[in-house]
């Protein structure tokens, strides 16, 4: 059974996802640490498990192990032993090795070693690729059995540059699991090969809604094999965001149909992932290589002690996650472990994009490794992650891999709470409001957001709320968002900041924000259900609240069309125009004009144009407009003919909601202003 640990009590993992960097620390790594340097390492393609002709092969990496033995079963989860291989150490590589003559498809192994004298439990290691019910045992099965058809020829969508990127974050159960949503496959990889899936008012759910809305890539909450659900008792429908890693390289059971057999999960997975190829959609996976819901019984700690982990001076565990480890990708052979991993899932499961959760606890080294190495194996895949931490760390801050910087890695993009708090209010405030539900003061904080962080001559960073520097050294660095899984989603956000205003107001708020997101420079990022005006009942920290809390209910999609129609419009229109997708800072401050007012006079306004057929743009001249007041305010547009793209809570990507002459135009209460000609 998994075990609920301190780890999974704890871990709003997500939550800390929310925080700032953490305090500055001068210390590298610890003197505790320093002795793991000098372990050999083992970069082989052979770690753990490998069949081939001549048998069946087990490599496990241990250099402090006295002795290590492989232990194989007829099943997953019950029996003794139908053998012990004995394995043989290698002092020059730390790992050990055993063989059987048979290829033991349908077998399962876990692996033991001596340790100060003792016998550790036993573990499925820290390869394992498959593995039976709640992952307690590797399992032994062949690959290509689990490929659906036409798996050879399956790709992800190219992408030529981040910004082009429109990415929606979902949970596997809260997709699917309400009964409104038509899907058969409810909470399962499954859910999203279902077509022709509708509401009880017909209207598309599932993967036909997902492109019916226009996103480009779904970012999926973790669906390796974690911690915290028992997959013998799924009837209990107990849930979880997956925030507590187990098993790193072998998906999570409780989103196949039958968790106790191996091959299911693998195939179920490549089915759905080909399923949103088929469809024109990107997989990106969340990653969690921060920490481990277990310290000492971790797979980790069973087969290398201490070795994978940060630790305090006095030898305690570091704890940069607040889930009572980090681990240390400064020492090689985690850092392997880490960028090897990412490009297993890359190449067996073709995933086209990785978010790392809590990536400041990595070093910047290792992500720009991670980067490089998954060019190689799609030059389309996307990476980004929380460019901060929860606590401190021995690792030097200029090493984390934060959001400040970003710019000394390459083909990493990270998070901006720039945008996210200035637009809706600080995230762990309920009831601070932002630019886009009145609150004055955050135009310049806007603005850095609107730009990517990048460099700017019109931006005076020395008025950003959260950043005083441009720390981004291009957009492609940015994903910018005002919702995610973590804290308040935005609908319970704006209950709680704007308590005197209806739900009607409050959507056109979500617009006017949601518009900030897609029309700035960088990659947009939308939490699921918003579209659908989700909410979440005002739980803030949602990790393990029940379905009645999480699923998306879409009887709302016909109750709230218009909010959706709107969405579907922000989506049509970044992708029809790239001004809104340039790729390098000198374009931005090159073609992005902001206009200026006098502070004591407008309040809750900025506006700005991109001219000059910005990005290649057939649109010569966008005029964009964003008014988070509560009363109308004028901006002067150049005289001439404008089509009209967004008013007052409408939005047309083609510009056909009439046409403006220029001048003074009146921009209504809490909406943007689209202009083009």
């Amino acid at each position: 059974m998994k075990t609920t640990t301190i780890t999974t009590i704890m871990a709003a993992f997500g939550l800390f996802g929310a925080l700032p960097g953490a305090a500055p620390s001068a210390c590298a790594q610890s003197g505790y640490d320093a002795q793991f340097m000098a372990y050999p390492t083992y970069s082989g393609d052979d770690l753990e498990l490998s069949v081939d002709n001549s048998g069946t092969h087990f490599r496990l990496w241990s250099p402090k192990a006295q002795a290590a033995r492989v232990n194989i079963y007829a099943n997953g989860r019950h029996g003794s032993p139908l053998e012990v291989l004995e394995m043989k150490g290698d002092p020059a590589t730390g790992t050990w090795t055993a063989s059987s003559p048979e290829k033991l498809y349908g077998k399962f192994y876990t692996f033991q070693i001596l340790f100060d004298g003792k016998w550790k439990d036993e573990t499925p290691g820290v390869w394992a690729k498959a593995v039976g019910v709640n992952g307690e045992r590797a399992a032994i099965i062949d690959f290509d059995k689990t490929d659906p058809e036409g798996w050879d020829a399956d790709k992800g969508p190219k992408v030529d540059s981040f910004s082009d990127v429109i990415v929606y974050e979902m949970h596997h159960r809260d997709f699917s699991e309400h009964p409104s949503s038509g899907i058969a496959n409810k909470g399962k990889f499954l859910a999203l090969t279902e077509e022709g899936t509708v509401s009880p008012q017909g209207l598309a759910t599932g993967i036909d809604h997902l492109k019916e809305l226009g996103i480009t890539h779904v970012h999926i909450l973790p669906s390796y094999d974690y911690n915290s659900v028992d997959e013998l008792n799924l009837q209990q429908n107990v849930y979880n965001w997956g925030y507590d890693p187990l098993n790193y390289n072998a998906p999570e059971g409780s989103y196949s149909t039958n968790p106790s057999d191996p091959e299911a999960r693998v195939r179920e997975m490549k089915e759905m992932v080909k399923a949103l190829h088929d469809a024109g959609i990107g997989v990106i996976m969340d990653v969690v290589y921060n920490h481990t819901a277990l310290n000492e019984g971790s797979n980790f700690d069973l087969t290398a002690p201490g070795y994978y982990y940060r630790h305090r001076n006095d030898g305690s565990w570091s704890d940069a996650s607040a889930c009572g480890n980090e681990t240390a990708s400064d020492h090689p052979q985690m850092g392997d472990y880490i960028v090897n991993s990412v490009k297993y899932w890359a190449d067996e499961y073709h995933i086209d994009g990785f978010r790392f959760d809590l990536m400041g606890i990595h070093d910047t080294e290792t992500m720009t490794r991670v980067a490089e190495e998954l060019k190689k194996v799609n030059p389309s895949i996307f990476v980004y992650g929380e460019g901060w931490t929860a606590g401190d760390s021995p690792l030097a801050t200029e090493h984390r891999a934060l959001k400040e910087n970003v710019s000394k890695m390459k083909g990493i993009a990270v998070f901006s709470d720039d945008i996210r708090d200035a637009v809706k209010g600080h995230y762990s405030k309920a009831e601070d409001r932002g630019f886009a539900s009145g609150k004055p003061g955050l135009e310049e904080t806007v603005k850095i957001g609107i730009v990517a962080s990048t460099a700017h001559p019109q931006v005076d960073y020395s008025k950003g709320a959260n950043s005083k520097f441009a720390y981004a050294a291009s957009p492609e660095m940015i994903v910018n968002y005002v919702s995610c899984h973590d804290d308040l989603c935005l609908t319970d956000k704006l209950r709680k900041s704007l308590p005197e205003m209806d739900d009607s107001l409050r959507r056109k708020v979500a617009r006017l924000a949601q518009t900030i997101v897609f029309t700035s420079q960088g990659t947009p990022f939308m939490f699921a259900g918003e579209e659908v005006w989700r909410d979440k009942k005002g739980v803030h920290n949602s990790f393990k609240s029940p379905d009645s809390i999480n699923a998306i209910d879409w009887n709302q999609k016909a109750r709230y069309k218009d909010q959706f129609d709107y969405y579907a419009g922000l989506t049509r229109l970044r992708k029809a125009h790239p001004a809104f997708r340039m790729t390098s800072a000198d374009d931005i401050a090159r073609h992005l004009v902001f206009d200026t007012y006098d502070p004591k006079r407008y309040s809750n306004l900025v506006s700005y144009t991109l001219r000059d057929h910005a990005n290649g743009d057939e649109w010569k001249e966008i005029k964009v407009a964003f008014n988070g007041a509560a009363y109308p305010q004028t901006i002067h547009v150049k005289k001439g003919e404008w089509k009209i793209v967004a008013i007052d809570g409408r939005i047309s990507p083609e510009g056909d909601l009439g046409v403006s002459k220029g001048g003074k135009i009146t921009v209504a209460p809490y909406s943007a202003l689209i202009l083009a000609r």
